[in-house]
């Protein structure tokens, strides 16, 4: 369901960037969602391989152009990406915010909300979590997360540095492995969520993990 208004506003795109009959055939691509995806992300590809020498026939309003809707699509995407995590339960739980420079594995373990930070690298936690793994919301924490900051959603903060000594050696994602990186395969996302279920295992917590996300700042 989150990518019904990405795949709207990639056809409205299209669409503002066409004229006159192509219209029509452009809004009846849109009804084939898939095919849409794999054709965008062969372009992309495309001109990703393409290199500098792609734009160099392109005018200066071309290439605004297209920077433009690149923007706003990649706006919209990330927008998109935040809501995943929508719906878990215990519903009364707020939703926690992603660090910039990181994001958050959750899951949802007999009715009680857990999420683990992670930072990328070349950032590090802004205070001290080397035993704090995870961050609690359920009913025992009155549906609020239990946080190092005081009030609010905000279970923490990834700031760029140099090296990375504040978290445990597991809330790092690698190098050269962002979290975008993990989330674009089902295999490296899937072993970020078994590590965190293996840990909430060995601090106690037992129960069938649901709703199990990652979501990237």
């Amino acid at each position: 369901m989150a990518l019904r208004g990405t795949f709207t506003l990639l056809c409205s795109l299209a669409v503002l960037s066409s004229a006159g009959a192509q219209n029509e055939t452009l809004l009846q691509n849109c009804t084939s969602q898939t095919q849409l995806l794999k054709r965008l992300s062969a372009d992309l590809k495309g001109a990703v391989e393409c290199g500098e020498t792609l734009p160099s026939a392109w005018s200066p309003q071309q290439t605004a152009a297209l920077v433009l809707s690149m923007r706003n699509m990649t706006d919209t995407l990330h927008r998109h990406q935040l809501q995943e995590c929508q719906g878990a339960e215990p519903t009364k739980c707020p939703e926690a915010e992603v660090p910039h420079g990181g994001g958050l594995a959750c899951v949802t373990v007999a009715n009680k909300r857990y999420c683990k930070p992670l930072c990328s690298h070349g950032y590090d936690f802004a205070f001290i979590r080397r035993s704090r793994l995870y961050d609690e919301c359920s009913e025992q924490t009155g549906y609020r997360w239990q946080t190092q900051y005081v009030g609010g959603n905000k279970l923490a903060v990834c700031s760029e540095a140099p090296i990375q000594v504040s978290g445990a050696k597991t809330a790092y994602f690698p190098k050269d492995q962002d979290c975008l990186t993990t989330k674009s395969s089902s295999q490296l996302q899937s072993g970020v969520i078994e590590e965190f279920t293996t840990e909430l295992k060995a601090q106690g917590v037992q129960g069938e993990p649901q709703s199990a996300c990652l979501v990237c700042g």
